[in-house]
């Protein structure tokens, strides 16, 4: 597994905001902040930071991935940002919009898509002209969603996360997530304090449909039979799984994530004004 490759999935999983529980909680504007840390070989590498915002039937989620530590001082510059905004519906989600902002050594990429009538409407900052075998047509985009939206999916599915494919799309490359589960595991065991009963344990696979990627497909195939694994939890008193740990191996070493901190607190009412803007 290429390293980008694992930290794309684990940015895709880790960025699953408390959904369900703001659909259950009492009126009333809400914040949950998470907040994880990514290991390679053993050496600090990323952290991932991310707030939801609930707001009545809105949300408004956001999340910062960024390099720390010996990998900050030792290779390229890295940061990448995601939101994700909607309403809710009895069907669940309903996303009106995603974004990704990402540098990557002194190159900024900007992508907005939003969403309206079954379709996707797409900005890229600087314009994006992909050649003719690395078009994603309208047909590939159909029913995918950027990472954020995406993963809204698999947390609201609660003890039903696993088993599922998840279709993403991030301007560039249309990808299908494949969750399968393995198991359950006591919190205990799992070494994952504040869990609520036991962990779904869960394998995550990646399938190529179109778009611009580095690596040739047959390189691509034989990465995908080496899936990442990862932990979710129940963090709270709602349905919701929270990514809680993570397993990745890469040709260079493991990479490993877990949960540092998790936080719940109603919001300010400046701070519910501002969502509602």
């Amino acid at each position: 597994m290429r390293f980008r490759r694992a930290l794309a999935a684990i940015a895709l999983s880790t960025a699953v905001p408390g959904v369900a529980a703001a659909q259950s909680a009492a009126p009333g504007a809400r914040q949950v902040d998470i907040a994880y840390e990514i290991t390679f070989a053993g050496l600090s590498g990323f952290r991932i930071d991310l707030t939801a915002k609930f707001n009545g039937s809105s949300y408004d989620i956001e999340s910062r991935t960024f390099k720390e530590g010996i990998l900050r001082a030792v290779t390229m510059h890295y940061d990448g940002r995601n939101r994700a905004w909607g309403g809710f519906s009895p069907q669940g989600a309903q996303p009106t919009a995603g974004s990704l902002s990402i540098v990557v050594g002194d190159k900024p990429r900007t992508w907005v898509a939003q969403y309206a009538g079954g379709t996707m409407q797409e900005q890229h900052n600087p314009a994006y002209k992909p050649s003719p075998q690395n078009v994603i047509s309208e047909e590939q985009r159909r029913g995918s969603l950027d990472p954020l939206s995406a993963a809204l999916s698999v947390g609201m599915a609660g003890d039903a996360a696993c088993d599922r494919t998840v279709q993403t799309n991030d301007g560039k490359r249309r990808i299908d997530v494949i969750i399968k589960k393995v198991g359950t595991e006591p919190a205990a065991k799992a070494g994952v304090p504040g869990a609520q009963g036991d962990l779904l344990v869960c394998e995550i696979f990646t399938r190529r449909v179109a778009g611009e990627f580095d690596s040739a497909p047959k390189e691509a195939e034989t990465e995908r039979e080496r899936p990442m694994r990862i932990w979710l939890a129940r963090m709270d008193q709602s349905q919701m799984r929270y990514p809680a740990k993570l397993e990745a191996q890469t040709g260079f070493g493991t990479i490993r994530g877990r949960i540092l901190s998790f936080r719940e607190r109603p919001m300010t009412p400046d701070e519910s004004q501002a969502m509602r803007k």
